[in-house]
């Protein structure tokens, strides 16, 4: 016997609630089940393909080639950056949230973008730094420069090429509010990448 408030309640609301909380039971158990019959394959935080972790290599050595001192993932202000050059008072992210709330909290900050060449940080510093040549071979070198826009070295394998395609494509289309022409240079990349790789 149902109690007596719900009678106030037509029966097809009760019967249509009833028939909804049963169908979400049975979703959810298929969820469930299907999590535990296939379970997602854990996430390896050290793969990382949007070019941070070779731009921080880059930058840490050319931090050393001229002798400054640094910090990697140093808090500053709230946020943890990639570098802090302490001696400096310099932070460098590759974080623009975090760069502009360190600027406005007084501290010099660098912005770096994950396409930016480690050797180019010298030009955005606030001080003073020595000059080296770049390498002419690894400027004139399209290959070089495709598997350099893909965040990958140049030993990289075919798959690790299409899993950086894949990573960085979600954010440059411009079904997906990309910009054209990072798009197609993206593309242009994968290809010579891609090509390379089967004749390696």
């Amino acid at each position: 016997m149902l109690p007596e408030w719900l009678s106030i309640f037509p029966p097809w609301l009760l019967t249509g609630l009833g028939v909804g909380v049963a169908a979400s039971i049975v979703v959810a158990g298929i969820f469930v089940a299907a999590d535990r019959l296939y379970p997602t394959a854990p996430i390896d935080p050290s793969q990382r393909f949007d070019g941070t972790t070779r731009r921080r290599a880059e930058i840490r050595d050319y931090l050393s080639q001229i002798g400054e001192p640094f910090a990697e993932d140093h808090p500053v202000h709230g946020h943890t950056v990639a570098f802090y050059l302490p001696s400096r008072g310099v932070a460098i992210t590759f974080d623009a949230q975090a760069y502009f709330h360190i600027e406005r909290a007084g501290t010099y900050a660098v912005l770096c973008e994950h396409e930016m060449p480690g050797s180019q940080l010298g030009r955005r510093l606030p001080f003073e730094v020595p000059e080296f040549e770049t390498p002419e071979e690894d400027l004139d070198d399209p290959v070089v420069a495709a598997f350099d826009r893909l965040g990958l070295p140049a030993t990289a394998t075919r798959d690790e090429i299409k899993t950086a395609y894949r990573s960085q494509v979600k954010e440059t289309h411009p079904d997906h509010g990309g910009d054209q022409t990072e798009f197609k240079r993206l593309r242009e990349a994968y290809t010579t990448a891609k090509g390379h790789a089967e004749e390696s």
